[in-house]
């Protein structure tokens, strides 16, 4: 599909999980081609714009085999799934052998007719690359040892677990610079003319088969961050980075690709710069998971253009649950917030139904858990409200709540504002605390004088009857419970605004 929104609603899928519990649910083997259309609808409800099918790429027999062998792996898969089977184990989504669609997911055949199922419903398609390392029974790790970082024997006698011998050369383990070597995958060389070459092969090859792509851990092949990591192995910094070099030779044959960087360390800017169109903001989802307002309130004031690329989440398969990390109203304000946010927003399968244990990425089974159907039901309610009222169009503004001298509570609200070329506003005030809230915000059109207004609660469908004066100075005054919320759209009673 072409033709990307400009702030896209993203809901991600583990392929392998999701396939198993569809499985199980009609009592027979299910690939990508037979998906029951019912299955198709429940991951693409209104407000949705594209379907992440997390792990869809043949995994590794080799990292497998060195995941089964792992014990502490091992004890985290069986405290997930107490009654384990051999089979629940695949091997990671991370640790590539080929960007070939999974045979026991339906292979290049069945991920065809996934687009298509998902293009029928006017959903795009994103998929996974891993920039910075292979599987060790990856076709390259033989026959293209040149794009890989090499020691030598000095190496694997000084960190034998960071080194791998393959046919007479020495190649790193992947890893990054906090932590210790990846035992399963193998460590490319950002530096190489020729990986550079290669990856835009393969990013094409990818883009072929999706409408976008998810760069895991895109930051780790910047100049600054490889250099880093590897420096005393590869040599001099060259003059061009990494990703503008590759985006470049992508957009040459598929100029509408739209990418997707998950970048950590503070690397969101660099990595827009570099040529993503969006970025995870894992920042925002760290202030949110504390609930730490003023934190909150000081990063959404940076530069608009900045914050509409970047993505807004509450979980992913990289952490833990929303539903063990906050009470369920306080939960239900987060996601009000992250709904009508600037920049891309990512839902995770799961999350919706209130979830609790998320499955480690080697497994292809989750446990049953009871399913929350009114939780399901409210997030499905808010994405159609923010989709159909167009709400995340033209100028979004933070707002500054304002208190009184014996009343500080205003200090946990958050509200912002979205103005768009039509006519369309609306105002999110959301009490980011388990305590009541009142203030008065004033809003950022004058126009509103004069005329009476009515605003709309466009999740309750409450009235609210305003004076504009009053609207604009001192402001909308609001008196909110704890975690409480409003999604408001203001209408002249004299007509349009």
């Amino acid at each position: 599909m072409n033709g990307w929104p400009g702030q896209p609603v993203v809901y991600e899928v583990n392929t392998a999980v999701w396939l198993n519990a569809v499985a199980r649910a009609v009592g027979r083997r299910v690939t990508l081609a037979d998906v029951p259309a019912s299955e198709w609808d429940a991951i693409t409800p209104v407000g949705i714009d594209a379907v992440w099918l997390m792990g869809v790429w043949e995994r590794s027999p080799a990292g497998l085999a060195i995941a089964n062998a792992n014990a502490e792996l091992r004890a985290s898969f069986e405290q997930v799934l107490p009654d384990l089977r051999a089979e629940d184990v695949i091997g990671s989504p991370y640790c590539v052998r080929r960007y070939v669609a999974d045979a026991a997911f339906g292979g290049p055949e069945g991920l065809a007719v996934a687009r298509a199922e998902l293009a029928g419903r006017g959903v795009r398609l994103i998929l996974d690359y891993v920039p910075n390392h292979v599987a060790p029974d990856h076709p390259w790790v033989t026959g293209r040892p040149e794009l890989f970082v090499q020691g030598d024997g000095e190496d694997v006698r000084a960190l034998p677990e960071g080194w791998i011998a393959v046919d007479g050369n020495v190649l790193a383990r992947g890893r990054d610079p906090y932590f210790p070597p990846w035992p399963d995958v193998v460590q490319l060389d950002a530096y190489s003319p020729a990986l550079r070459a290669a990856t835009i092969r393969t990013l094409a090859g990818i883009a072929d088969q999706c409408d976008g792509i998810r760069c895991d851990m895109a930051m780790l092949m910047t100049n600054e961050i490889f250099g880093e990591t590897w420096g005393e192995w590869v040599g001099s910094t060259p003059d061009d980075e990494f990703w503008p070099t590759v985006v470049s030779g992508l957009r040459a044959s598929h100029p509408e690709t739209v990418l997707f960087a998950e970048a950590y360390w503070d690397q969101e800017y660099t990595l827009q710069q570099q040529g993503f169109a969006f970025c995870y903001d894992k920042r925002l989802y760290d202030r949110v998971v504390d609930v730490n307002v003023p934190t909150i309130r000081d990063h959404l004031a940076a530069a608009p253009g900045y914050q509409s690329r970047l993505v807004r989440f509450l979980e992913n398969h990289d952490e833990p649950r929303i539903a063990e990390r906050l009470p369920k109203d306080a939960e239900r304000a987060a996601a009000v917030a992250m709904a009508t946010l600037p920049g891309a927003t990512l839902w995770h399968e799961g999350q919706f139904e209130g979830r609790r244990v998320r499955p480690p990425v080697f497994l292809a089974r989750r446990p049953d858990e009871p399913l929350d159907e009114e939780l399901a039901g409210w997030y499905r309610g808010l994405l159609a409200v923010v989709a159909e009222e167009g709400m995340r169009r033209g100028s979004w503004r933070q707002l500054r709540p304002e208190g009184w001298p014996d009343n500080p509570s205003y200090r946990t609200l958050l509200a912002w504002s979205w103005s768009a070329a039509d006519g369309a506003r609306h105002v999110i005030v959301v009490n980011f605390a388990g305590q009541p809230a009142q203030a008065r915000i004033p809003l950022p059109w004058t126009d509103l004088r004069g005329r009476m207004w009515c605003l709309t609660d466009l999740l309750t469908g409450t009235d609210f009857d305003r004076d504009g004066d009053e609207l604009v100075h001192p402001g909308l005054f609001v008196a909110l419970g704890p975690w409480q919320f409003h999604v408001l759209s203001p209408t002249s009673r004299q007509g349009s605004p």
